[in-house]
């Protein structure tokens, strides 16, 4: 029964030090990635116009969109919806302030 329980403290400790390892791991098998860049994309709205309208469209046209004015902006990284927000200024720049987000769940069914 003694050598049952010691064997048994020896794969939990082995298990235990691979699972160390693996986290010890992690941050450097993730570094070649923190460079890469990804497209950014916010979205205010939307809408649908015919050609006729679209050429019509001068200096001071108004495009109407779908959202309502106060409503979140849709923030996208490389196509794919993560995150809404608010729009900000800073030093005379448009920015967006994250407000929500989205769940796994809602990107995995976002997928589909």
């Amino acid at each position: 029964m003694a050598d049952e329980t010691n064997e048994a403290v020896e794969e939990l400790a082995q298990a235990a030090e691979g699972i160390v390892q693996a986290t010890e791991e992690l941050p450097r098998n993730l570094d070649f990635l923190l460079d890469v860049y990804l497209q950014v994309s916010v979205q205010v709205g939307q809408t649908r116009m015919t050609i006729q309208d679209l050429l019509q469209l001068g200096q001071g046209s108004v495009i109407e969109l779908t959202k309502l004015a106060g409503e979140p902006l849709d923030v996208y990284i490389n196509d794919r919806l993560v995150a809404r927000g608010e729009a900000v200024i800073v030093n005379e720049k448009f920015g967006v302030r994250i407000t929500d987000i989205i769940s796994q769940q809602e990107r995995i069914e976002g997928l589909g």
